[in-house]
């Protein structure tokens, strides 16, 4: 007869323990829905005025390409977001994803410019067109163990990865567009973050679109 108080007891304490999970995961997500609207409304209100236009200029692979295309846009003040150079299929050529900001005057000013430079072979715009945006980053957040698990449960509701734990803090692997990435960081920033990394913006234009080649 006493173990059912006891059995009672334990079963009291698992459900209890299943609702404050629940209640955690709820309270992250309605924490992530207010932070990915706050900066959708931020972005739309600023649209009108101040764009990000993401452009694409396939180079020759020679060296100084890169510091030519940087003193360009140094030169002449435009305001630069991120620049990404990688290397592409043809070993003769590389990839450059700029990201800048500026209305459509600006743009166009940009594009002109890089065109100029005899070693940019193709220049992009992907105003007009729908594309795939992804940055990568690496961040350390401080999570002792008492703060691990919501650290790591708000993680995967970014579908980011862990991919290294250490006694006091952990390194978060997460990748998607902009907006996400900084939802991300705006809701681990009371835990403390140690480090952050990232890549820079690259971009692709979505299946085969009409006018596009």
């Amino acid at each position: 007869m006493s173990r059912q108080p006891k059995e009672d007891f334990n079963a009291e304490i698992a459900e209890h323990a299943e609702k404050r999970k629940s209640i955690i995961y709820l309270t992250l997500r309605s924490l992530q829905r207010t932070i990915l609207d706050k900066h959708v409304n931020v972005s739309r209100a600023a649209e009108r005025d101040k764009m990000k236009h993401v452009i694409m200029a396939l180079v020759q692979n020679q060296p100084g390409v890169l510091a030519h295309v940087a003193g360009m846009f140094a030169a002449r003040g435009f305001n630069i977001d991120s620049l990404v150079v990688g290397r592409t299929d043809d070993p003769n050529m590389s990839r450059m994803t700029i990201v800048a900001v500026g209305d459509d005057r600006v743009l166009e000013q940009i594009r002109k410019q890089l065109e100029k430079i005899v070693t940019v072979v193709k220049v992009r715009d992907f105003q007009d067109v729908s594309y795939l945006e992804r940055d990568l980053m690496l961040i350390r957040i401080h999570a002792p163990s008492e703060k691990r698990t919501e650290v790591v449960e708000l993680t995967n509701l970014f579908r980011g990865r862990v991919v290294d734990v250490a006694r006091k803090n952990l390194v978060v692997e997460m990748s998607g567009p902009e907006e996400k990435l900084e939802a991300f960081i705006d809701l681990v920033r009371p835990y403390g973050i140690g480090e952050l990394a990232r890549t820079g913006v690259i971009a692709m234009k979505r299946g085969s679109q009409q006018g596009e080649s």
